[in-house]
């Protein structure tokens, strides 16, 4: 078990490891759809790259969530990778988005044995979401 001290330096290496490894300008916040981010996530149990619609506004929360759903064979069609589409994903925090994702299980931020698998699969699949994105951005925000 490691303190919030030890475990927030292993976080902050990883993720400058992770910099240097992959170094280049990702999307993420900057998409131009206010609400509407590229994140990545990795803890203590897996790894996620996702596409999160967090609008306070209810009505855009579904009409860009259901954007993306029409785009769903398109996105496993040229990217073949399994994204899961959940209208009610659920936040550590307690806040409910909708979130189009995908994970890589049984590897932990904590344990630098699994972190160059996990370096690749968030590479991998944030270059396929950030193209898909970019790609149909203009669909997905008319």
């Amino acid at each position: 078990m490691f303190s919030k001290e030890q475990s927030k330096h292993i976080r902050q290496q990883f993720w400058i490891r992770f910099g240097k490894a992959y170094p280049r300008k990702w999307l993420l916040y900057n998409t131009k759809i206010k609400d509407v981010s590229l994140k990545f996530y990795f803890s203590t149990k897996q790894a996620q790259v996702s596409i999160d619609i967090e609008q306070t506004d209810e009505l855009l929360q579904a009409y860009y969530f259901d954007k993306l759903v029409s785009l769903q064979s398109i996105l496993k069609e040229n990217y073949g990778a399994e994204y899961i589409f959940d209208d009610n994903y659920t936040l550590e925090n307690g806040k409910v988005i909708s979130r189009v994702y995908i994970t890589k299980g049984q590897v932990s931020i904590h344990n630098p044995n699994t972190w160059e698998d996990t370096m690749l699969f968030l590479n991998h699949h944030m270059e396929q979401l950030e193209d898909f994105f970019v790609t149909y951005q203009d669909f997905i925000e008319s």
